[in-house]
């Protein structure tokens, strides 16, 4: 059985990761680790000047391990593997997320961020995202994510890489398949909405909606369009490799 390391953004109370749970403890012993609230959009970032705090919970399936941590997704999977799990687990996965984690948005997740920190400590990553932020049911989703992860996990995720998974919002009898893809982009018109506190002090609160990109046809963004399960392997090393060699013949 393999040992999985469940974490998310969406934090500890969320549909999408008691579902995921569930079904993962068929083809594993499964530790949820969370945030204790949501934590949407925090991207890479960890706690330095403020003590965590983890709590064992008790709402989860049967056989399930659950805690919160009142920090960032990638503090639960950095604490979770230094501090909490007695054994290092085989399997990182984050999810499901709710609502999509495609192109350059994979920057900001705090979902996508997850399953890299376990990338860093070499573990066989795997973050997962539904294309919705509508109320729903994440039960059918959470039975085919499993089976994705399982296919995954025995093809051998390479060190350093991190499989990013997304769903199409669509019946699952209507999914038209798997593609493999590349990152498309994501763009928004951002606007930040000046507004006056009680007290009288100025804020800006970050509004904006999302750009019309020309993304080819092999993006995870035009996959999920096309009503495809994206799956795209990311990875942490952010060297421009190719540009090495051109740049030693450069005269700084």
């Amino acid at each position: 059985m393999i040992k999985i390391l469940l974490s998310n953004d969406d934090g500890i109370n969320s549909s999408g990761i008691y579902h995921l749970a569930d079904n993962l403890k068929e083809i594993g012993t499964v530790t949820v680790v969370a945030p204790e609230l949501e934590r949407s959009a925090s991207g890479h970032s960890i706690t330095m000047h403020k003590p965590l705090r983890s709590k064992q919970v008790d709402f989860y399936p049967e056989g399930v391990e659950a805690w919160n941590i009142n920090g960032t997704p990638s503090d639960c999977v950095k604490f979770a593997i230094c501090s909490l799990l007695k054994e290092k687990p085989g399997l990182v996965v984050s999810g499901i997320n709710q609502g999509s984690n495609l192109g350059t948005d994979v920057l900001y997740s705090g979902t996508v961020s997850a399953a890299i920190e376990g990338a860093i400590y070499g573990i066989p990553s795997i973050a997962v995202s539904l294309s919705t932020f509508e109320k729903c049911d994440f039960s059918p989703y959470a039975k085919l994510a499993k089976e994705l992860c399982k296919k995954l996990y025995e093809n051998k995720i390479k060190t350093g890489l991190v499989m990013n998974i997304n769903l199409p919002y669509i019946p699952i009898e209507e999914i038209k398949g798997v593609k493999i893809t590349r990152l498309g982009a994501m763009r928004y018109k951002n606007s930040f909405i000046e507004r006056v506190d009680p007290r009288g002090m100025t804020y800006f609160w970050l509004s904006g909606e999302l750009d019309d990109a020309d993304n080819e046809l092999d993006t995870d963004v035009k996959c999920i369009e096309n009503g495809f399960i994206s799956i795209t392997p990311i990875q942490h090393d952010l060297t421009s490799h190719e540009t090495i060699e051109e740049m030693k013949n450069w005269n700084l």
